[in-house]
């Protein structure tokens, strides 16, 4: 799904993939705890709207959970796919038993699942985490929330293919960009290595307000491995207060692109096992 498709579009292709698995697995309708449906910007808990018109314009308003339920008869479960990582990797991977953590999903855009006290922190209306909007350079490149110089024109894929572009090509992709740098081309490298660079700028900042014990790197970008995470490392300990970065650890997700999916599966699990604490 692409951010500025209209939220009729997205609905319709999800309840059409839903009804596909049903069918594929013969499982009855009435055998379905939940479906679980990620999106890729902020979700207001407290309405169950989504909520920012720039991150997806399509979906402004729209209770996505309440939309996709009422098309197929089970109770849906909605969150942001960047805290759905979070979700997966608490659960599975690689925070699973820390209790203050941050899942950094680098792709396209750049999101942040937080982990406080064991638990996803939304915030009052469900904006916490969007670090790809964190000003990195103030009079720098205008982003599609309105903003200047946010982390996500300097490190998100579509900024790093477009620096690219020139020398490698019009049609080059992320995976182009990721194939190039794993074969040893210097400036595939070089353009990764600065957004781990921009990256754990925005990290530091991240861990002097929360201070987690770990760090996890999940998203598309994060198949480039340590060429990436070791200038985001090397910035966050630069720029960070030192007691916060004592002992932080920063490694890569281990569910790799299933970590979203995963999430998806851990946020109606959870749902259904608070409902069956209240029931108790």
């Amino acid at each position: 799904m692409r951010t500025d498709d209209p939220a009729e579009a997205g609905l319709e292709t999800a309840s059409e993939l839903v009804e596909e698995v049903l069918a594929e697995a013969g499982v009855p309708r009435g055998d379905v705890v939940g479906v679980g449906l990620g999106l890729p910007g902020p979700i207001d808990m407290r309405s169950g709207r989504v909520g920012s018109s720039s991150i997806l314009p399509g979906w402004v308003g729209v209770r996505a959970a309440e939309a996709l339920g009422a098309r197929l008869g089970v109770p849906v479960y909605v969150d942001n796919d960047a805290n759905l990582g979070a979700l997966a990797e608490l659960r599975w991977g690689a925070a699973a038993g820390r209790r203050h953590a941050a899942y950094l999903k680098v792709s396209t855009g750049i999101g942040a699942g937080l982990i406080v006290n064991g638990r996803l922190f939304h915030g009052a209306g469900g904006m916490a985490g969007e670090i790809g909007h964190t000003i990195i350079q103030e009079q720098g490149t205008v982003c599609r929330c309105g903003k200047r110089g946010c982390l996500e024109t300097l490190a998100g894929a579509a900024a790093l293919v477009e620096l690219l572009r020139g020398t490698h090509g019009p049609d080059l992709t992320t995976q182009g960009l990721l194939a190039a740098a794993a074969s040893g081309d210097s400036g595939a490298r070089r353009v990764l290595a600065d957004a781990g660079r921009h990256i754990g700028t925005a990290v530091a900042t991240l861990c002097d307000l929360l201070n987690p014990e770990l760090i996890v790197v999940g998203g598309e970008l994060s198949t480039a491995g340590e060429v990436l995470l070791d200038p985001l490392r090397e910035q966050v300990h630069r720029h960070a207060i030192p007691a916060t970065a004592r002992g932080l650890e920063i490694v890569p997700g281990v569910l790799g692109n299933r970590a979203e999916l995963l999430g998806t599966l851990a946020l109606v699990l959870a749902s259904d096992e608070v409902g069956a604490q209240a029931a108790g």
